[in-house]
């Protein structure tokens, strides 16, 4: 993660991202619940960003997820929009709604309330997908309160991105 997780932080590890991706070519597409678009406004900060960020999908409602990017009932109902299989679901969809060649998913827990013993405040899960090379997903749980967590997600959604171009 970037040791700065302010918005100027944020914003040159999109740099960073934004040259990686014009470097291998490749086009991303976001999907975002608790960060609210948080990643993809970052991406838009920068100059040009519109030859490598394809756009994003902010889906908050479990109804949003699945009318927008297809997620599955099922996976919602038996994995809850909290999940693993949800953001590599999420990541998917994206993806098949877009032109972009890559892209992230975040959903997550942000607070202050909505956590529970399994699924505490802070717990975020992640994917990544790239067109015919798969998706990989990952949970983190951050501290702090909700403007700290959905700042620590951000950071670790660039980072992720970043280093698997």
């Amino acid at each position: 993660m970037v040791t700065e997780l302010n918005q100027s932080g944020l914003e040159s590890l999109a740099a960073e991202v934004g040259a990686r991706l014009q470097v291998s070519g490749m086009v991303l597409v976001t999907a975002e619940s608790c960060t609210g678009g948080w990643v993809g406004q970052c991406l838009t900060a920068i100059a040009g960003s519109s030859a490598w960020y394809d756009g994003g999908f902010i889906t908050y409602s479990n109804t949003a997820k699945m009318r927008l990017l297809g997620v599955p009932e099922s996976t919602l109902k038996r994995h809850g929009a909290v999940s693993e299989p949800t953001a590599r679901a999420m990541a998917e969809g994206a993806l098949g709604r877009s032109t972009a060649n890559c892209s992230l998913a975040i959903t997550g827990i942000a607070g202050p309330g909505g956590g529970s013993r399994k699924k505490p405040v802070g717990t975020v899960c992640f994917a990544w997908a790239q067109r015919d090379a798969g998706c990989v997903a990952e949970t983190c749980l951050f501290e702090g309160d909700r403007q700290n967590v959905r700042a620590q997600a951000v950071s670790h959604a660039l980072c992720g991105i970043r280093d698997r171009l």
